[in-house]
């Protein structure tokens, strides 16, 4: 984070980051695993003594909301766009308290200026 010096420069970081806020796509928060298992039959690959081929991956998304926990299984075909969802949270809420702390630094300058 560069350090800035005037009230200006604080306003148009923070205008900056309220854009960068808005481009953002939609976002989730949470963990994305990839998971392998192992079936019920005895004569499956899964099984093999020599070489066993477990089955998967299967994608799985562990997060917390309100205080619950929550566990959903993601199909394949939604793993980028969850992947990219991910990202974007990362992205907002480093955006956020990045707003926050120049907002905050803003207010003291300006207070200091009186």
């Amino acid at each position: 984070m560069q350090e800035l010096s005037s009230t200006e420069e604080f306003e148009n970081r923070i205008g900056e980051i309220k854009n960068e806020i808005a481009k953002l796509g939609e976002i989730r928060t949470g963990s994305l695993t990839e998971q392998y298992n192992v079936c019920g039959k005895s004569s499956c690959k899964c099984k093999d003594p020599d070489n066993p081929q477990k089955h998967g991956p299967y994608y799985k998304l562990s997060y917390t909301r309100y205080r619950k926990s929550t566990s959903e299984f993601v199909r394949r075909e939604d793993v980028d766009q969850l992947r990219q969802q991910l990202k974007d949270y990362k992205t907002f809420m480093s955006l956020k308290d990045e707003w926050i702390d120049r907002s905050i630094q803003l207010a003291k300058l300006r207070k200091a200026s009186r």
